[in-house]
């Protein structure tokens, strides 16, 4: 629901900035600009409210690569227009002005089983309250790691971006305008390595779970800091194992929470701005440093900044040197109860937090049914999954009552039982 109305804020500041005539109009326009980056958080939660377990990394992983895709894209779709318009006879001071007024908004339906909005105000899905999903976010200290890393993957990157064309008109002698090619062909492997990072750990999970997803962040991410010297196709190199990274960050960020998703997101997402900054601030304002030791200390920075990843552990799979923890009541579905109080549980308010919470595992599933002459609501059943049901809805019993493999679905006049292998 808020991914609408910051899209739709967007493309009215972008169009002012064609009527900014001095340096206060033009950096208001950029600060109302600044909030459709917000975008790139609500966009990673909703793929992850669309998408299962087993490929939430690489549907993260295509949403923010093809994102940052975008930005290059707008560099080549926006000089073409601004030429079209030039070239039927509007002056240049106007022609770059009317080249900011076009964009294609578009609006879809927010989750798979209706729009979020009307889902919380029919009452399908419970009303959370902002100050608990906000508390058990920032107090997961695994989401405070990511967002470390994530500040030296993707804020290395846009740190990168910004010296990388002078770095090569400088240290190699080539015009601007090959320089320019050259790096921005950093942005377009977004079209490939960030998706790639997110495939790779979807099918690494599939087997080492949790455990290789923190592997493959880790190995990537520090590959990517030791690539970062001089020559123009390492560097090239770096970038596909910066962004490779990003897609990977996201194939575990999913997992941190359930009730406080969105937060996580955020702190993760707000992470990859602040290390651009920080980044940019140290090795790359003045003259302190030269372009070539401020990368090569960039890249000491990024390989300490992705040690952190071996703190984080998860007690129902483990960490990158733990297995998992041997209590009974180290399952998924306590970590993710952990985020509610008693009393909310009364309520059923966590039954969300258990969707899709096995984590990758292959199941092969088995029906079984039965008609009956009367609807369902006419009957009564003793398992504590249904009460207060809605009809057509699927209830795992056993993160209620301790059926281990049993699910049951409601319809009119049928009572179906799967059976998961």
């Amino acid at each position: 629901f808020p991914h609408s109305p910051l899209i739709l804020l967007a493309p009215p500041a972008v169009q002012c900035s064609s009527i900014a005539s001095s340096p206060t109009s033009f950096l208001l326009v950029r600060f109302f600009t600044g909030f459709s980056l917000a975008t790139f958080v609500s966009t990673q939660f909703w793929m992850n409210s669309k998408f299962s377990a087993p490929v939430v990394g690489t549907a993260n992983g295509v949403a923010c690569g093809w994102g940052n895709l975008g930005g290059g894209a707008a560099q080549l779709i926006i000089p073409i227009g601004f030429g079209v318009i030039h070239d039927i006879g509007v002056v240049k001071f106007t022609a770059w002005r009317i080249a900011f007024f076009f964009f294609l908004p578009a609006l879809f339906q927010d989750m798979p089983d209706g729009n979020f909005h009307g889902l919380k105000k029919s009452g399908e899905k419970a009303r959370d309250k902002f100050s608990w999903v906000f508390y058990y976010g920032i107090t997961n200290y695994r989401g405070w790691i990511l967002a470390l890393t994530y500040g030296y993957c993707f804020g290395v990157e846009l740190a990168v971006d910004n010296i990388i064309a002078e770095y090569f008109y400088d240290r190699f002698n080539l015009n601007l305008s090959i320089a320019g090619i050259i790096a921005a062909s950093f942005g377009l492997a977004n079209l490939f390595s960030q998706p790639g990072g997110g495939i790779l750990s979807d099918i690494v999970a599939k087997r080492f779970r949790i455990r290789g997803r923190l592997w493959n962040l880790w190995v990537v991410q520090t590959l990517g800091g030791g690539t970062l010297s001089g020559s123009i196709i390492v560097m090239i190199a770096f970038s596909v194992f910066a962004q490779a990274a990003c897609g990977l960050t996201f194939g575990v960020v999913p997992f941190v929470s359930r009730r406080s998703l969105g937060v996580v997101f955020g702190m993760t997402g707000g992470g990859g701005n602040v290390g651009a900054v920080v980044t940019q601030l140290i090795f790359f304002r003045g003259s302190k440093y030269s372009k070539q030791t401020g990368i090569t200390l960039m890249c000491i920075m990024i390989i300490c900044c992705t040690l952190p990843l071996f703190l984080i552990y998860f007690p129902q799979w483990g960490g990158m040197f733990c297995g998992p923890s041997k209590k009974a009541n180290a399952t998924e579905e306590e970590y993710y109860l952990s985020e509610w109080k008693s009393n909310e549980k009364e309520k059923d308010f966590h039954l969300a937090s258990l969707n899709g919470s096995r984590h990758g595992k292959v199941r092969m599933v088995v029906f079984f049914f039965c008609e009956v002459p009367l609807p369902l609501s006419h009957y009564s059943f003793s398992f504590k999954a249904c009460t207060g049901a809605r009809l057509g809805s699927w209830f795992d019993l056993g993160m209620v009552v301790g059926w281990d493999r049993l699910m049951v679905g409601l319809d009119q006049r049928r009572l179906e039982l799967r059976w998961w292998v």
